[in-house]
Order: C-alpha cells, then structure tokens, then sequence
C-alpha cells in the first residue's frame, strides 16, 4: 500500500512537471522567442521588446527591394510628429542612397538589415563581420549618422550572430509585433492586428515596400496616440546598460 501511494504520487509529480513545461513552451512560442529552451540549450536573445512602466513604442521599417510607398511612409509620419527606425540592407542602400539622406534629414534612425540579406545562422563569423560592417559603412558614409542597431534577415539568428554583433557596437533587434504588411493584408487587417497587439515596450515590423502599409499606418498612429502611446525610435526605447535578457526576448532594466 505504501508503495502504490509513493508510486501515485511521483507520478502525479511526473505529471505536473509535463504540463508546467508544455504550458512554458506554448507561451514561449508565441513570443517569438521559444528557441531559447528548444534542445534543453539555452541561446543568446535579441531585443523583441523593452520592459517598461512608460507607455512607450517604437515602429519599424524594413528596407530592402524597393522604395514606391516610402515617400508617403515619410509624408504621414512627418504629419503625426512620429519618429521611427528604419532598417536597410546593403544593396537596398547603394540603390537608393538619396532615401537614406530623406529618412535621416527627416529625424529618423536607420539601422542596418545586414549587406546581402542572407541567413546569417549560416554564416561564420568573417562573414558576418563583413555583413555588419560594409552595411553599416555605406550608411554612415552616406548620412553621416552613427549606426548602432541591426536586424537580422528573417529573423534568423544564433549565438555567435549576436556575440559578433555585440562585439561590433551593435544591438541586435527583433520585433514583438508583426503586422504581417508582407503578406499583403489589407490596411484593416494589419491597423486591427497592430493595434490589438501593442503593449507598452513594444516593437513593431513594418516593410517600407508593403502593399498596403502606407493606407494602414496613419489609422495605427491615430488609434495608438488615442491609448496614449508615446512613439520613439528603437534606440530611444531600449536600455544602454545594466539590462538582463527575459526569456520572451524582453530587455529588462537590472535595478
């Protein structure tokens, strides 16, 4: 009898430690950040988004295969006083190196999206390295402007990617809102999924080629202001130092 209890009892214990870690992994994978436990190995994150009591968020352009919606990206955010950060590949930047000097001139952030945009987790670490700093040079050289942020290709990362990043001055950036404008939802479909979606600290992907980004974005801004979000670029919303890694990808200030 005492051992059919003790049996009962490892295995409701057995049991409880199951569900508690398929619970994790299910809230884990709607972050965007569940590889961290993936294997039982942990990884090094990017930033997804910024832990804060401010009601704060940062929007996020992507640039990489053209430039017909980016005027009028630039038109509405210049009309609702909103700051963003861009981010640009390499060849996207020596195509259009004149939208550049617009999105600096008008007060933007630009952060580099990598040279190629290849899937970095392939790459070694030379090859990275190069990625980083051609990328990072045709952006400086041509607005004058620091970079200081970078954005992986598809999101795809490992740990040497953001060790050699971090070694290179740069904050590797995710994103903890997709307005999914690369599928080409219509503009209420991606107002609706942004504005459902955003939280203070949030992060927010965007493409500057997205079909109907440019008819969605004012209506987001509006309804986001109404909530009281205060918008500013990602380097104006995440922490410089004495920050830890949550396991959602959040940047949590170590105070």
């Amino acid at each position: 009898m005492y051992f059919a209890l003790l049996n009962k009892k490892k295995f409701f214990a057995f049991s409880a430690l199951i569900l508690c870690g398929i619970i994790a992994i299910i809230a884990l994978s709607g972050s965007g950040a569940y590889a961290v436990f993936y294997g039982g190995n942990f990884r090094k994150l990017p930033i997804y988004y910024v832990k804060t009591e401010e009601k704060k968020i940062a929007i996020s352009f992507d640039c990489a295969w053209g430039v017909d919606y980016t005027d009028k990206l630039l038109d509405i955010m210049q009309n609702e006083d909103v700051k963003c950060t861009f981010f640009a590949v390499e060849f996207w930047s020596k195509k259009y190196p004149e939208y550049l000097v617009k999105i600096a001139d008008a007060g933007h952030e630009i952060g580099t999206h990598s040279a190629t945009h290849p899937y970095m987790s392939k790459l070694d670490k030379s090859a990275i390295i190069k990625e980083l700093t051609t990328s990072r040079e045709i952006i400086e050289q041509t607005t004058g402007k620091k970079v200081e942020l970078f954005r992986p290709p598809y999101g795809d990362y490992d740990d040497l990617l953001i060790e050699t990043a971090k070694e290179q001055g740069l904050y590797t950036i995710q994103w903890s809102v997709d307005s999914l404008d690369w599928k080409d939802l219509s503009a209420s479909e991606i107002k609706s999924r942004v504005v459902s979606r955003v939280k203070n600290g949030s992060i927010v992907l965007f493409h500057n080629q997205g079909l109907h980004t440019h008819e969605a974005l004012s209506g987001i801004i509006k309804d986001l202001k109404a909530k009281g979000f205060q918008f500013v670029p990602i380097g104006e919303l995440i922490y410089r130092d004495n920050y830890i890694m949550g396991a959602d990808g959040a940047q949590i200030p170590n105070v």
